[in-house]
């Protein structure tokens, strides 16, 4: 009977390990698949891009004849670096602003406490709730009446990038609210100033949610298609990659432009896509880091 006893919670493990197994490998099934299905468009547009025989549309997936012909007809014969340059200083001037404002703010909401302090981080809350779009018209003319618009919407899409950029301070409010703020205090009884605490303090010990930070401004500018066409509408000289190509859907450019299309879409995302591989440890610690309070 002893021995029955002591065999039956070994049995239970057993079988509840056995469970466990299984359905880790039903997990590991259904995301292999789920994988592979996100995977396939861009291996597509991969290869249309290596295509040469046509330059259209065809009802094959695999290029007959493969070369590099689209990419030295993208980068000659188009505006697409002018498009890519647009871009990538929209992007990069963004990235730069956008952090250091999210930073100070989530830092100032974090840290100080002052009358109003509750009732604006609600407002600014409940107010990124409403879609950006809502707010196109209006943009579209005190834009318009800056000059900002057609050729010169580089400069007025990076304004309105970076305007309401304080908004988003709660997933790096949620990761300063995790330092100890006794290292705060022991910096101003040293003798440091609130800039000099922010900077040499908080600042080496928040490099996962800087680096979220710069990820998401930089990112969100660069696949802009939306907004980015509705400024720079018109003018070639103030498009942006998302903009331009989709200017080569058309019905009338769509056939003979369809494969520099997808060059043009590899390029694009691949910059991206090694930036985001290179810093994706920092990217995912950051975001759970910023999870644990609000």
């Amino acid at each position: 009977m002893k021995k029955n006893a002591e065999t039956l919670p070994q049995k239970r493990h057993m079988g509840m390990s056995t469970k466990g197994k299984i359905s880790n490998t039903l997990i590991y099934i259904l995301l292999v698949v789920i994988v592979i299905i996100w995977i396939i468009p861009f291996v597509f547009i991969l290869l249309e891009s290596f295509r040469c025989e046509t330059q259209g549309m065809a009802g094959y997936v695999v290029p007959k004849q493969w070369g590099f012909d689209n990419y030295v007809r993208l980068l000659t014969q188009t505006d697409f670096l002018k498009w890519y340059g647009n871009t990538l200083l929209i992007a990069v001037v963004t990235a730069v602003l956008q952090t250091i404002i999210v930073l100070c703010m989530s830092y100032t909401l974090s840290r100080l406490r002052f009358k109003g302090r509750r009732f604006l981080m609600n407002f600014m809350l409940v107010l990124g709730m409403f879609p950006g779009f809502l707010t196109l018209i209006v943009l579209y003319k005190v834009l318009s009446g800056m000059g900002l618009t057609g050729p010169n919407a580089v400069p007025g899409l990076i304004l309105v990038y970076c305007a309401s950029s304080g908004m988003g301070y709660y997933v790096s409010k949620g990761y300063f609210d995790t330092i100890p703020k006794s290292l705060d205090e022991a910096a101003r009884m040293d003798g440091a100033t609130r800039f000099q605490v922010f900077r040499k303090v908080i600042m080496p010990l928040a490099k996962p949610i800087v680096i979220y930070t710069i990820l998401s401004a930089f990112m969100a500018p660069w696949g802009d298609f939306i907004f980015a066409r509705y400024i720079a509408h018109g003018s070639s000289a103030g498009y942006n990659v998302a903009v331009g190509l989709w200017s080569w859907t058309t019905k009338t450019s769509v056939g003979t432009q369809y494969t520099m299309f997808c060059a043009g879409g590899v390029l694009v995302a691949l910059p991206i896509t090694i930036l985001f591989m290179i810093l994706q440890r920092y990217y995912v610690e950051g975001v759970t880091g910023g999870a644990v309070k609000g």
